[in-house]
C-alpha cells in the first residue's frame, strides 16, 4: 500500500463524506446508524473545504481518499460565514424534525439548524480542526504526520493556538491528541475540548 498526504481537491468530497460516516460513531462507522448516509458530511466536512479549503489535506491510499484533517484558521470568521452562505439552503432542504424524533438523523438536522457555534473558553484558541482516519490509515504515524501538515500550515498563517472537540468514549483519540501536545480546555459531560498553542517555546 502506498499512501501519501496532499491538499483537498474538490473531487475528494464525495470520499470525505464516506470517510466521515465512517468514523461518526465514536470514532467508528456510523453507516448503520444514519438513514441519510449525507448528513455528518454536511456539518462536519463540507462547510471547511468549501469555505477555507487551504486548510484541508486528504490522507490516499493507493490514491483513493482514507482520511483528512480539515479545519479553519479563526472560528468566530468562519461561523459567521456558515450562516451566511452555507447553512440557509441546508435548513430549506431539511425541515426541523418532530419534537419527538431522537434518531440520529433529527439529532443533526437540529445541529445544522443551531449552526455552529462558538464555545466559551475556547478564545485563546482561535482555530480548531477535525481530523477523522479510516482504519487502513491508523496506527502508522500517518495521524501525526497530518496533524503536523496542519499545523505547520497553520503557523505559516500566524495562528497562536488551536481547538478540537473529542467524545469521551474516543480514548484512542484522546491518547493520540494528549500525545500531539493538546490539553484539556474545557469538560463537557460526554466530550473535552483540547486546545494547544503554537506559539512560544514550549509550542504546549
Amino acid at each position: 500500500m502506498t499512501f501519501n498526504i496532499r491538499p483537498y481537491h474538490p473531487a475528494d468530497l464525495t470520499a470525505l463524506y464516506r470517510v466521515c460516516l465512517q468514523t461518526g460513531d465514536h470514532g467508528a462507522d456510523a453507516t448503520h446508524l444514519f438513514q441519510d448516509p449525507e448528513l455528518l458530511g454536511h456539518f462536519f466536512v463540507a462547510p471547511y473545504v468549501v469555505l477555507q479549503p487551504e486548510l484541508a489535506f486528504v490522507l490516499t491510499e493507493n490514491g483513493r481518499p482514507c482520511g483528512y484533517v480539515l479545519g479553519t484558521s479563526h472560528s468566530t470568521t468562519f461561523y459567521t460565514r456558515c450562516e451566511r452562505e452555507w447553512f440557509p439552503p441546508l435548513r430549506e432542504r431539511y425541515p426541523l424534525p418532530a419534537a419527538d424524533d431522537q434518531s440520529p438523523d433529527a439529532q443533526m438536522i437540529r445541529l445544522i439548524h443551531e449552526g455552529h457555534l462558538v464555545e466559551d473558553g475556547t478564545e485563546a484558541y482561535p482555530a480548531h480542526l477535525h481530523i477523522d482516519l479510516l482504519p487502513v490509515g491508523q496506527g502508522q504515524g500517518w495521524g501525526r504526520k497530518m496533524m503536523e501538515t496542519f499545523l505547520g500550515r497553520l503557523r505559516d498563517m500566524k495562528v497562536t493556538a488551536v481547538h478540537l472537540q473529542v467524545s469521551k468514549e474516543n480514548s484512542p483519540a484522546i491518547g493520540f491528541y494528549t500525545r500531539m501536545g493538546f490539553h484539556e480546555v474545557i469538560e463537557y459531560t460526554g466530550a473535552y475540548v483540547l486546545g494547544k498553542t503554537l506559539t512560544g517555546k514550549n509550542n504546549e
